[in-house]
């Protein structure tokens, strides 16, 4: 059953302070076109920017996520894109009138009550998923953050934390669906410890933060001049105590796990960031922003590869990623310089390996040593710069349109004949790409035997 996108029916607008920055800003959420996705304008700067809510634009990860164009930038979006995607609405447009979005009360719930008094409109566009044939997983060793995410027919989401503060523990918490996102998650408030917000606030940040817009937990133990010092900082005037539950004022807990729940509405609100919503369950343990964010990187690469698959692949097989047919569609080579069989793997501007199956067929062998047949290394050399070029063209929006010039080849070396009925498998992978210049490096094999290696520079330009 086809699904379609949806948007708001009219404008509403919520005002408060940024929790960094400490200024008042105003957000208001207005209807979108039908395939425009979530983005922010910033409505204080000069030609009001557009700022995409995308993995591409992600500049900061610090505290919070902060998208960024060209110069104009927008902080701590996170929360707003949770109450976006726990309404499942595609298409937004979000004006913002500072440098931050309003902290609220450090949930989202402000920000999905103020959705649904908007309304909701279907568009004639159909919603498309990134769906999964088999588990993908990352890791973080130095964050101590493990992500599993198997198939699944919607999004789920099991989190589990384990803090070395005695008051929070360890803490486990499921979603079985986005239906369940607002009564059961969306309220659930950011949090920090005592000795994270004192270093911020002698850092000059979370000038908006106080007691009313995010959990502080304690020690027990802690020292009172700890928090004559806290109360100095932030210049209250009112006793603070740490209550037996470990909160600073032992302020009330919305759910009885509610630290763990407030991780699951930070990754709902990362995971907006690809921009198309996921049928998939997360498996989580101790991610944050920074993890979240590389995972989306690594969801981007995945939903890229698929979509091109659409576009040029008729027909899924899969051992094969693109085939003959959908390679002449990227490459511009025809017989008898055509010299890639398939793909059989991509990572989106990461990675490639292709495949060429050399017979005694090949013209090249009936001038080149034809008593002893055997592949010329420059067409070796060439193959891999196609299988090369196949990749770096896919990084574009539309690679049908461009065409990847080779300017230099450096440090080839051949190192074992490649004769008829033999494989040959092409292994590339991206050094750097910027501003037109693509670096690589190619590796082909026969079997698991090495027989040529080389760096590869493109050129890549319009056609």
């Amino acid at each position: 059953m086809k699904e379609f996108k949806k948007t708001i029916k009219k404008a509403a607008n919520y005002r408060g302070v940024g929790l960094h920055s400490g200024e008042v800003s105003t957000i208001t959420f207005k209807p979108a076109e039908k395939d425009e996705g979530i983005v922010f304008i910033r409505t204080d700067l000069k030609d009001n920017p557009v700022i995409p809510a995308d993995i591409d634009h992600v500049i900061d990860i610090s505290r919070g996520t902060t998208i960024g164009f060209n110069n104009a930038t927008v902080a701590t979006i996170e929360h707003v894109l949770a109450a976006i995607k726990g309404l499942s609405i595609d298409n937004i447009r979000i004006e913002v009138s500072g440098p931050e979005v309003p902290v609220a009360d450090g949930s989202s719930i402000v920000f999905m009550e103020l959705l649904k008094k908007c309304g909701f409109v279907e568009q004639d566009s159909e919603r498309e998923y990134l769906e999964f044939d088999e588990p993908i997983s990352y890791t973080s060793p130095v964050d101590n953050v493990d992500i599993v995410i198997v198939p699944s027919d919607s999004l789920k989401v099991t989190f589990m934390v384990d803090y070395k503060q005695k008051a929070l523990g360890t803490q486990y918490t499921w979603l079985p669906s986005l239906d369940y996102f607002e009564k059961e998650f969306a309220s659930a408030r950011t949090f920090c410890f005592l000795h994270e917000i004192i270093a911020l606030k002698e850092a000059g940040l979370i000038k908006g933060g106080s007691l009313e817009n995010a959990l502080v937990v304690a020690n027990p133990d802690t020292p009172k001049s700890e928090i004559k010092r806290l109360k100095k900082i932030f210049g209250y005037k009112q006793d603070i105590t740490i209550g037996a539950n470990g909160i600073l004022n032992n302020t009330p807990l919305r759910y009885y796990n509610e630290f763990v729940r407030h991780k699951v509405v930070d990754l709902i609100g990362d995971i907006a960031l690809l921009g198309v919503p996921i049928k998939g369950h997360f498996l989580a343990a101790r991610s944050g922003h920074k993890t979240n964010v590389e995972l989306v990187k690594k969801l981007r690469n995945l939903y890229k590869k698929q979509e091109l698959q659409k576009i040029y692949q008729k027909k899924k097989l899969s051992e094969i990623v693109f085939d003959i047919n959908a390679i002449q569609k990227i490459l511009p080579h025809r017989y008898p310089f055509l010299l890639v069989d398939k793909i059989i793997e991509f990572d989106a501007g990461e990675s490639i390996v292709g495949l060429k199956n050399v017979t005694i067929n090949e013209p090249f062998f009936n001038g080149h040593f034809p008593e002893h047949p055997v592949m010329p290394g420059v067409l070796i050399v060439e193959a891999m710069a196609q299988t090369g070029g196949i990749m770096i063209l896919n990084a574009l929006e539309n690679p049908e349109k461009h065409v990847a010039y080779f300017a230099a080849i450096d440090n080839v070396k051949f190192r074992k004949p490649v004769l008829p009925g033999d494989t040959l498998r092409f292994e590339l992978k991206v050094i750097s790409i910027k501003r037109g210049l693509a670096k690589m490096h190619g590796d082909a094999y026969v079997g698991n035997s090495k027989v040529c290696e080389g760096d590869f520079l493109a050129k890549i330009m319009k056609k």
